[in-house]
């Protein structure tokens, strides 16, 4: 679904670039079919989510300082592929990887929630909207991020109590999150290269900068988020909280509140993060084939052994 969906949104860049509309009600939906599953009840906020959001904000922050003297553009494509908040995606890999689920949710919503609530401040800074007096673009970026990104979360709750027949419908069909992350992947990746097609004094250099960059930090965040997760006996769900992304968010939030350019950096970590999963998840199915095939050879002889010991 991934090489489909980026396929066809860049060769047919001029319909699916006209649905960029969209994006923000996809988005919307894309969050709250999972929240739907979520049991607000088994939530619990320990000291590893509370380093992995640490490392999310003050990192996408530090990075952005240290790059930005040195090119401004290369410093938005790359703090964006920090700050982006955790896939909700990212627990279905996590469970495919024996990691910890519910661990993995929580620091989702809690990932899904600093953003929401520090975004605007965040882009009112080093955004496209500077030029603005500070709390006109707090507001516009405001009414437009936090709406997105949190009341999904209060909408969820609200079916929960008021409507459970709605709630329990979405609930039971996730796969419908994954089709419309699919849809709106194919707009997100249309919109960008419709830009870098009709962009003035294209500098093809400086973007392939932003794609090796996305690359770096995308190793980098699953390389910390996995230490840090074995110090706390979560490997897994650290590495794919920090390291796992949304995406459609980040080229969505890129395109709209920094330089356009920027947006190739979420675009390009969109491969740099399946490609680590693949691999992950090949050498996972090759470790239990391994197993299987060792239990099935011994477990013969060691039946044999307790017959010759019966006998």
């Amino acid at each position: 679904m991934l090489p489909i969906a980026m396929i066809v949104g860049g060769v047919f860049y001029p319909f699916f670039s006209s649905l960029k509309f969209l994006t923000p009600y996809l988005i919307f939906m894309m969050l709250l079919v999972p929240y739907c599953k979520l049991s607000y009840d088994r939530l619990r906020i320990t000291r590893l989510h509370v380093l992995l959001i640490l490392i999310q904000i003050f990192g996408s922050l530090g990075i952005y300082a240290a790059l930005a003297s040195f090119d401004p553009v290369l410093a938005q494509g790359t703090f964006i592929c920090i700050l982006a908040p955790t896939a909700t995606s990212a627990a279905v890999i996590t469970g495919m990887l024996g990691g910890s689920i519910s661990t993995l949710a929580t620091y989702t919503l809690i990932s899904n929630l600093t953003v929401a609530v520090l975004a605007p401040f965040i882009f009112s800074l080093i955004g496209e909207h500077t030029s603005m007096p500070f709390f006109e673009s707090f507001g516009i970026i405001c009414r437009q991020i936090i709406p997105l990104l949190i009341l999904p979360l209060v909408l969820a709750m609200l079916l929960k109590r008021f409507v459970p027949k709605v709630h329990h419908e979405l609930k039971s069909r996730q796969q419908i999150s994954f089709y419309l992350w699919a849809v709106s992947l194919t707009i997100v990746m249309g919109n960008t290269v419709a830009f870098i097609v009709n962009q003035q004094n294209p500098n093809y250099r400086n973007e392939v900068f932003i794609a090796l960059s996305a690359l770096v930090v995308c190793c980098l965040q699953f390389l910390i988020g996995r230490r840090l997760g074995g110090r706390f006996h979560n490997k897994i769900a650290g590495a794919q909280g920090l390291g796992q992304k949304n995406t459609v968010l980040a080229i969505w939030m890129a395109l709209t509140y920094l330089d356009p350019v920027a947006s190739i950096g979420p675009a390009s970590y969109v491969i740099w993060q399946n490609t680590i999963n693949s691999c992950q998840l090949w050498f996972k199915r090759q470790k239990d084939a391994h197993s299987t095939e060792t239990s099935s050879v011994s477990e013969p002889s060691s039946h044999t052994s307790i017959i010759n010991t019966k006998g």
